[in-house]
């Protein structure tokens, strides 16, 4: 089984900074990838950022430059750096992990709120 551990949500104003974990733990084999998707209210998960395998990173648009995607290898860790927020990076924000075995996991989510 696996898990994936979020933490590092919260309440921050506009401008603010913020830094989203994500562990997983438990029994896989080599990780492809890991990511961050998010979910605002009313809309459809999105996709924020992942870092794979080879260390390569994509984000959206919407968050090139403020956001920040890094990795610990050895504790099979990301770290999203959030800056300079926007309410409308308000959200519930979501690890998901791709292994080489093809099977995808989620995280629970954690809310991030970023007020005007």
């Amino acid at each position: 089984q696996v898990q994936l551990v979020e933490s590092g949500g919260g309440l921050v104003q506009t401008g603010g900074s913020l830094r989203l974990s994500c562990a997983a733990s438990g029994s896989f084999g080599r990780i492809n990838a890991m990511g961050w998707y998010r979910q605002a209210p009313g809309k459809q998960r999105e996709f924020v950022a992942r870092i794979t395998s080879d260390n390569r990173l994509s984000y959206a648009d919407s968050v090139k430059g403020r956001f920040t995607l890094s990795r610990d290898n050895a504790n099979n860790t990301v770290y999203l750096q959030m800056g300079s927020l926007k309410p409308e990076d308000t959200a519930v924000y979501y690890c998901n992990t791709f292994f080489s075995d093809n099977r995808l996991y989620w995280g629970q989510g954690t809310q991030v709120t970023v007020s005007s």
